[in-house]
């Protein structure tokens, strides 16, 4: 089982409209998947599950123990302000360390509405998953623009789709 996770809490969102898509992509090419959206986290848990209150909300304990129990992961990434939501890095310093990510794979997504499809989130984002033992497939898939090649929930951009079944494959054979 694969764990997409829409890695802003923003509502409602383009990443989760990709990481709807995404999972299509996995259901066709006969994996089983799951979406984690940020956006379901406790609005609270930077104040009731982090550091000295870490396992005190079953919310986010629920969340954790999905990320404890999975092996393989396809972040969706939007790019805010150059880099990824905050959010996302608050979500990842309440977990275990280094057991959530070590030695598990994950492939990533970045989505912006500029010309650069989330390339410095990307790139920031591998920076903190290599640190945490995290194998980070080498094809990312960034898709700039977002707003023109996703249409009704369908991205309708040639290229990207193109790139998206390749990072499918790859990924399952990782």
């Amino acid at each position: 089982m694969i764990t997409i996770i829409c890695t802003t809490n923003r509502r409602p969102s383009n990443s989760r409209l990709v990481s709807e898509f995404y999972q299509t992509l996995l259901t066709t090419a006969g994996e089983e998947s799951t979406i984690m959206d940020m956006a379901d986290l406790p609005s609270d848990f930077t104040s009731t599950a982090l550091y000295e209150k870490a396992g005190s909300n079953q919310a986010f304990n629920s969340l954790m123990e999905q990320i404890q129990n999975c092996e393989k992961f396809v972040f969706v990434v939007p790019e805010y302000n150059g880099s990824f939501p905050g959010v996302l890095k608050a979500f990842i310093d309440g977990l275990k360390y280094p057991a959530s990510f070590k030695d598990k794979k994950c492939a990533l997504v970045g989505i912006s509405s500029g010309t650069q499809g989330g390339a410095l989130a990307l790139s920031h984002l591998t920076d903190i998953f290599n640190y945490l033992g995290m194998n980070v497939l080498a094809l990312k898939v960034r898709m700039p623009r977002i707003e023109a090649s996703l249409i009704e929930g369908k991205i309708t951009d040639k290229f990207s789709l193109e790139l998206l079944d390749m990072q499918v494959d790859q990924f399952l054979k990782f």
